[in-house]
């Protein structure tokens, strides 16, 4: 379907000798500073109207009581509140614990039982790696840190994913010295020099044991790094700081290491809002380093297929280009890293996101990249991508500050800045876009939605591929929905957040744009990061959303999708003029999250009035809502579900944001859930982080950049 100009109509932005939008490095000419320049759209079924609406008010609220203790059983009059700990395990009862790690470890030191500054139990081993078990990659300084990035991780996931975590001394001023690993399985001879720690329980296993028989001694010591209690740590990238853009490693985490708490009774807990506290925008600080790495060149199109308008088969027909896509640093990478000689300035479209690998991360869409920019001096234009991911380093938000973001040393392709873009392009759509420059003809992948957590590793996002079609003397656009892919996001590699493109096309042109506006995550019985229970996706239309559903291990099968009717599920493809929505509302933005504290779900939302405001509503179920992971639950009922089976709250203010700096409205906003530890929302707490682009009405190479993503922390009580 072709969509109409947006409101907002096309001012300066991008250079028109250039296409618009080439969604990869190849859009990399130097172009006079007067040179004319267009601007670009993003969102399909975005389209904000300006229409009068009647004022919302909060409604009352009651304050659920939150007790520290436990319950194992739900019991008929209703519960106390209780928390799902830390995945602690118990040593043996005659196990003694004394003061301190040894200061030396390796190799003087095998076996020696501790507990983390968690309170997590491990065992050390010295001089072995676990081969094909990588998780991420981590700078810490110290065998300490590093035991508890395993347990960062662990806590980021819900569950025990990471079992054991190597240090290397000698890297500590290298590229990173940090290895979590899932398993202990596959071992092989490391040297003295790497210091492991295994988890106590997984240490006791036969295999295991049977592993490392030489490694470890026979009468391990008992020792304590010291109080159990759960602690801050932040692990920022080496060289980075408020002054400082040097990097080799691109992760970072701030985290507090506490379970999910429930809230108290048998009803659902009604929500009011409580305080705010704006951040501002949030500011690029890219890594000093690229991978110097040459992929084989591109293909070359038929003169046939370079025409104006949509062509399914150059997204269906062709493999993932090899230059589009995030690079991972491996075995032929591992030794071609070269330093930026600038420091790109970045303007980008969108910034939804989410927690993946215990990273906070921010996807946009549309990106522009600029030689070095200051308030003094624009910068010159490199490069134009569909979309970037950047990491959030340092967690300033906890803290009340603005968010700092790098990009991953695997986004760039040249020593100047260009990047490569997050999610790969089809050779055929590389090509076409190649071929079309300075025509106003592209193929482009929009990530709009916030991350649906898939597993303890992966995220996911469908993203929309979109055709931009630009008339480039009255700079009048329309944006062609050509069908959705799906992306599987990946984090804590040394490259970067990488996105697989693991169905070229997943929904067609002609369907619903399935997931495009995100979805929900139905954990099953085996609680967060597990494999059971379902993955939910939104279906935007008019006058609501529709939804869909799958299980994680066919996300990748059309066939399997499912669809609400209204009455009951079908594999059948609604209409788009269905009205089975499960909420219904002229939505924008949305994230819709089970809050613990509440006992319900809540939905946040930008609506398409563009009045700069977010709202919440509040499943007004007839008891309170226990997912099928919590004690006393139903393990076989599926609790996202619930969403269909009561209605929904009126509309309410949840938060009022100031429009753009050129007056315009906001959009793109939405929830980064998990961001606040214990005191998230979807942990228990109150807090939740907003975030939300705002247009500037600036030149996207000057020091404002032409958009601005903007952050908050609101409390819903």
């Amino acid at each position: 379907m072709s969509l109409p100009t947006p409101v907002s109509p096309f001012s300066a932005s991008y250079p028109t000798s250039s296409p618009v939008g080439i969604a990869n490095v190849e859009l990399r000419a130097a172009l006079p500073s007067n040179a004319a320049r267009i601007t670009h759209r993003r969102g399909l079924h975005h389209h904000p109207k300006h229409a009068s609406k009647e004022p919302f008010v909060v409604p009352e609220a009651t304050r659920s009581s939150i007790g520290p203790h436990r319950l194992t059983v739900r019991q008929d009059g209703g519960y106390e509140s209780f928390v799902l700990g830390g995945f602690a395990q118990p040593i043996a009862a005659s196990t003694s614990v004394t003061s301190s790690v040894p200061t030396s470890l390796c190799p003087g030191n095998n076996g020696v039982v501790f507990k983390s500054s968690s309170g997590i139990t491990y065992q050390t081993v010295c001089g072995l790696n676990f081969d094909n078990n990588i998780m991420p990659f981590r700078l810490v300084g110290s065998f300490e840190a590093c035991v508890h990035e395993c347990d960062v991780y662990n806590f980021n996931q819900h569950g025990v994913a990471c079992v054991a975590a190597l240090f290397v001394p000698s890297r500590a001023n290298d590229d990173d010295d940090c290895y979590l690993k899932s398993s202990i399985e596959h071992s092989s001879a490391a040297g003295s020099t790497v210091e492991g720690a295994v988890r106590y329980n997984v240490a006791q296993s036969a295999s295991y044991t049977a592993t490392i028989t030489l490694a470890v001694t026979s009468s391990a010591q008992l020792v304590s790094s010291g109080s159990t209690k759960p602690t801050h740590s932040s692990s920022t990238t080496k060289g980075h700081s408020p002054s400082s853009t040097s990097a080799r490693s691109s992760s970072s985490s701030t985290v507090i290491l506490t379970g999910v708490t429930f809230g108290s009774g048998n009803s659902v807990i009604i929500p009011r809002v409580g305080g705010s506290k704006l951040h501002g925008p949030t500011e690029n600080r890219p890594t000093d380093q690229y991978v110097q790495y040459d992929e084989a060149g591109g293909i070359k199109l038929d003169p046939s297929l370079l025409t104006v308008g949509v062509n399914g088969k150059l997204t269906t027909d062709y493999d993932l280009s090899p230059q589009t896509g995030v690079i991972q640093i491996g075995q032929f990478t591992e030794n071609t890293l070269a330093p930026l000689v600038d420091v790109p300035h970045l303007s980008r479209d969108g910034g939804r996101g989410g927690f993946v690998s215990g990273q906070h991360l921010f996807v946009y869409c549309d990106t522009g990249s600029y030689s070095t920019t200051t308030f003094a001096q624009d910068g010159d234009f490199l490069a134009f991508v569909s979309s970037s991911v950047a990491i959030d380093v340092g967690m300033n938000a906890l803290a009340g500050n603005a968010i700092f973001l790098q990009d991953g040393i695997g986004e760039w392709s040249d020593n100047v800045g260009r990047q490569r873009g997050f999610a790969p392009l089809t050779q055929g759509e590389q090509a076409y876009n190649i071929d079309m420059q300075g025509k106003g003809q592209r193929y482009a992948i929009w990530p709009e939605s916030s991350i649906i957590p898939l597993d303890s590793e992966r995220g996911l996002v469908y993203a929309p591929i979109v055709y931009d079609n630009v008339n480039m003397a009255t700079k009048a656009a329309i944006f062609t929905y050509t069908g959705l892919t799906l992306l599987e996001i990946a984090a804590g590699g040394q490259g970067g957040p990488v996105a697989n493109r693991t169905v070229k096309k997943l929904f067609d042109q002609d369907e619903i744009e399935w997931g495009c506006a995100g979805g929900i995550r139905s954990w099953g019985p085996s609680g967060f990061g597990g494999s059971d229970g379902k993955v939910y996706i939104f279906g935007a239309v008019p006058g609501g959303v529709l939804l869909g559903r799958t299980a994680p291990d066919t996300i990748r099968d059309r066939a399997s999708y499912e669809f609400w009717t209204g009455a009951s599920w079908s594999h059948a493809m609604p209409s788009s003029t269905s009205t089975a929505y499960f909420i219904k509302a002229p939505i924008m933005d949305i994230d819709v999250f089970y809050s613990p504290r509440h006992l319900t779900f809540v939905a946040v939302y930008l609506t398409k009035y563009a009045d700069n405001t977010f709202y919440y509503r509040y499943l007004k179920a007839g008891q309170a809502i226990l997912p099928s992971y919590a004690p006393g639950a139903d393990k076989n009922s599926d609790y996202v579900e619930n969403m269909l089976k009561f209605p929904w709250s009126d509309e309410y203010v949840l938060y009022k944001a100031k429009p753009g700096l050129n007056g315009k409205y906001i959009y793109s906003g939405g929830v980064h859930l998990e961001y606040f530890g214990k005191d998230d929302i979807a942990n228990g707490g109150t807090k939740m982080l907003l975030s939300w682009t705002a247009p500037t009405g600036q030149d996207p190479s000057t020091e404002s950049s032409e958009y601005q993503t903007i952050t908050a922390e609101v409390n819903l009580e």
